[in-house]
C-alpha cells in the first residue's frame, strides 16, 4: 500500500506541475515567445494561453509599452576640437516581439552604442556655439538614424532628447563672461536710448510748452488790445455824445500831468508842446467866466515888450540844442528854453 499511495501522490504533483506549465496568463501589453524544442513556435499576446507542457517553452517576456530608457554621459568632441559630455534620453517601443528576440542580442545595448556613435557623428561636424543652440536638430538627426536602424530589430524609436550638455570648464567661465559682458552692452545701450528718448521728449515736451505760452500770449494781447480799444471807444463815444468843448478837454489833459511825475526814478521828464494850448484855453475860459459875469475885471491884455535894435544892446541868449524838457531835481523845476516857442520881447529899459 505504501509504494503505491507514493506513486499516486508523485503522479498529482506532476499533473499538477504540468497544468501549471500548460496554462500561461499574459498580461495586457506584454507578449511572450515559446519554443519548442528550442525553435520559436509562437508569440503569445495578452490573456490566457494554454502550451504544451515539458515540450512548449516560454523563453522571453517582452513589454510592449514606451520604455524610457536614459544613458550615462557620453564624451563628444566639436568640430573645433572641445570635449563636451552629452546626457540622452531615448523613448523606445517593442513593435516585433520575435525581431526583438531574435535579432539581436540586447536591443538596449545596441540602441546605447548606435545613440553614442551617431551622436559623436553630428556633433562632430558642429562647432560649440550651434551643439548649444540646435538641439532640435541634433535631436531630429539622432531619431532618423535610430529609427531606420531599429526597425529590423521590431524596435520603435519614438524620441531622442538631450537631457544636458555641458561643456569644459574653463570654456563654461569664458561663456559666462562673454554672456555678462554682452548683458552689460545690452543694459548700456539700453540705459542710452532710455535717456534719448527721455530728452527728445523733454524737449518736445518744453517746446509744446512754449508754442502754448507764446500763443496765449498772442490770445491775451489780442484780447487785452480788444479791451481798450473798446474802453477807448467807450469814452470816445461818452465824450461825443456829451459834446464836450474845448476847455474840458484841456482841463482833463491837465489833470493828467501829475501821473507823469509820479515814482522815485522819475528824474527828467518831457512837457508836450501842447501844454501851452491847453493852458491858453483854459486861462481863456477862466477869462470869460470872470468877465462875462461881472464878478471880477476882465484880464489885460499883454503889452508887448519892445527889443531895440541896435545889436549890441540886445540881451544874449543862447537857444538850447534839444527839444523843450523841463528837469525836476527833487521837486524843483528848472525850465529849458525850447527853439521852436514863441517867448515875449525883452526891453532892456
Amino acid at each position: 500500500m505504501e509504494p503505491v499511495l507514493i506513486v499516486l501522490v508523485v503522479l498529482v504533483v506532476v499533473a499538477f506541475i504540468a497544468l501549471i506549465k500548460t496554462i500561461q496568463v499574459i498580461p495586457q501589453a506584454s507578449a511572450a515567445i515559446v519554443e519548442r524544442f528550442g525553435r520559436y513556435t509562437r508569440t503569445l499576446n495578452a490573456g490566457l494561453n494554454i502550451v504544451v507542457p515539458f515540450i512548449d517553452t516560454v523563453r522571453n517576456r517582452i513589454d510592449l509599452r514606451e520604455q524610457v530608457v536614459p544613458f550615462p554621459p557620453q564624451p563628444v568632441i566639436t568640430q573645433d576640437n572641445l570635449v563636451v559630455n552629452i546626457d540622452t534620453v531615448i523613448y523606445y517601443q517593442v513593435t516585433d516581439p520575435r525581431a526583438a528576440t531574435y535579432e539581436v542580442a540586447s536591443y538596449i545595448q545596441a540602441i546605447e552604442q548606435l545613440t553614442v556613435t551617431t551622436l559623436r557623428n553630428i556633433i562632430g561636424s558642429m562647432d560649440l556655439e550651434s551643439t548649444l543652440t540646435s538641439r532640435e536638430v541634433i535631436n531630429a538627426g539622432l531619431r532618423g538614424v535610430l529609427d531606420e536602424a531599429t526597425g529590423k530589430w521590431g524596435i520603435r524609436v519614438n524620441r531622442v532628447e538631450l537631457k544636458a550638455i555641458e561643456p569644459p570648464s574653463s570654456i563654461q567661465d569664458s561663456m559666462e563672461k562673454q554672456m555678462r559682458a554682452d548683458r552689460d552692452k545690452r543694459a548700456a545701450i539700453l540705459a542710452a536710448e532710455g535717456a534719448r528718448q527721455a530728452q527728445i521728449l523733454r524737449a518736445e515736451g518744453e517746446k509744446q510748452a512754449e508754442v502754448l505760452k507764446a500763443e496765449g500770449e498772442a490770445q491775451a494781447s489780442v484780447l487785452r488790445a480788444d479791451g481798450e480799444a473798446a474802453a477807448i471807444r467807450t469814452v470816445f463815444e461818452a465824450i461825443h455824445d456829451g459834446d464836450a468843448d474845448q476847455k474840458l478837454l484841456a482841463y482833463q489833459y491837465l489833470q493828467t500831468l501829475p501821473e507823469l511825475a509820479k515814482g522815485d526814478s522819475n528824474k527828467l521828464w518831457i512837457i508836450p508842446s501842447e501844454v501851452g494850448d491847453a493852458l491858453k484855453g483854459l486861462g481863456g475860459a477862466f477869462t470869460g467866466l470872470t468877465g462875462g459875469n461881472g464878478a471880477g475885471p476882465a484880464a489885460a491884455a499883454p503889452t508887448p515888450t519892445q527889443v531895440p535894435l541896435d545889436p549890441a544892446a540886445r540881451p544874449s541868449v543862447t537857444p538850447p540844442t534839444g527839444p523843450g524838457p523841463v528837469d525836476i531835481e527833487k521837486g524843483a523845476a528848472r525850465p529849458r528854453v525850447e527853439p521852436t516857442r514863441e517867448y515875449p520881447k525883452i526891453d532892456p529899459e
